[in-house]
């Protein structure tokens, strides 16, 4: 079997799973909340994960917030920036077209309640347009509530140029918060670094459990209660903490900074599995392919063939990958991210995304090339009766 959907979820990396099975074994098991002697080894346990993500993402331990996952985050991060802001006068929402599902949705939340929502196009490599946000903050001088806009994208894997969007915020005065989801564990990433007010961390990304996750802040005292419960995460986000999963942040990052000299060697092989499918298919396009992006992701289409029925015939075969599609009466649909490139239906529906990870053996491309070569011959001739 070939897992080539890291970008939709990572499996449990091999650290993790060897530290599950002795942390459970061991023990000890507690509310880290408890005064008791077990307790409160439960929470040095999960400060000491506390201590190595804030070393390992580039930040402090008081700028880490544990949750749920990115979306929570996101969430929360919103709801913080957001509320009463519509009564000082700062109604303006900044953001874009390649943005995650859990930032739209947000997003349009805060429209509907009167914030005024600015989408920054997209050029088409994939990259946000720099110049048009400029323009959006000076439009709009003093009003901005929020800049969201993502670090790297989660179909095409372009890399935003995140560090300059937040040197341009910072010059207006402009809180940024960036969706780091996809860029951790999969490129070097500092927080302090990136002069971003404000990050996320999603545990299943990066090899950690499931429901786990993290903010960053420059300041968590700008973030307000989320959710309500016994003051737990400095009173932002109540309820027992996830020690365990916690845990599993730490040593998933811990493991990504051990072989991070990978995603190099990861890269040439992309680059190579790329250049040979383009010599075997010409007009196979690469989304994204003149822009930075993670070493790990491929996102192509060979237009006019579905790249549903392409992802089939991968499986067939035990390959897993996915596709920017969604279903409507088995009428693939161009996704919005590739919309916002200007890529036309012909070739967005054929879009096929595929995403490995540090551990995925670089001889995969080498069979993923055969048998998605198979794939388009086999499709292009059906095609064309």
């Amino acid at each position: 079997m070939i897992y080539a959907d890291y970008n939709g979820s990572a499996p449990i990396c091999g650290d993790v799973k060897e530290y599950l099975i002795n942390r459970l074994e061991k023990g000890p098991y507690s509310n880290p909340n408890a005064i008791h002697h077990l307790g409160q080894k439960v929470l040095m346990g999960m400060e000491n994960a506390r201590f190595t993500c804030s070393k390992i993402l580039g930040c402090k331990p008081g700028q880490i917030l544990f949750n749920s996952g990115s979306t929570e985050g996101i969430s929360h991060i919103f709801y913080s920036l957001l509320c009463g802001k519509l009564e000082e006068g700062k109604n303006v929402i900044i953001t874009s077209g390649i943005e995650h599902s859990a930032v739209v949705k947000t997003a349009k939340y805060y429209e509907e309640k009167g914030f005024t929502l600015k989408v920054c196009p997209t050029l088409p490599n994939g990259v946000v347009n720099m110049e048009a946000l400029e323009v959006y903050l000076n439009e709009t001088p003093g009003n901005v509530a929020l800049v969201s806009i993502m670090a790297a994208n989660n179909e095409t894997g372009v890399i935003q140029p995140y560090k300059d969007m937040a040197e341009l915020c910072q010059k207006h005065d402009t809180p940024i918060f960036s969706d780091t989801t996809q860029l951790i564990g999969k490129a070097d990433f500092s927080f302090e670094e990136s002069g971003l007010d404000y990050a996320v961390l999603s545990g299943h990304k990066i090899g950690a459990l499931t429901g786990t996750g993290l903010i960053m802040a420059k300041d968590l005292n700008n973030l307000k209660p989320f959710i309500i419960g016994g003051g737990q995460e400095k009173d932002l986000r109540g309820g027992t903490q996830n020690y365990l999963g916690n845990e599993t942040m730490a040593v998933a990052l811990n493991y990504f900074k051990d072989n991070s000299h990978k995603l190099e060697d990861l890269k040439i092989k992309r680059e190579e599995f790329e250049a040979k499918i383009k010599e075997a298919f010409p007009t196979v396009v690469i989304m994204g392919e003149d822009a930075p992006r993670l070493a790990s992701s491929t996102y192509i289409s060979l237009p006019g063939i579905h790249g549903q029925a392409v992802q089939i015939e991968l499986e067939s075969e035990e390959i897993y990958v996915t596709t920017s599609s969604a279903c409507s009466d088995n009428e693939p649909v161009t996704s919005k991210v590739l919309k916002s490139m200007g890529v036309t239906d012909d070739v967005g529906r054929g879009v096929v995304r595929i995403s490995l990870g540090l551990c995925s053996p670089l001889d995969w491309y080498d069979k993923i090339f055969d048998t998605i070569t198979r794939a388009y011959n086999k499709l292009g001739k059906i095609k064309s009766y």
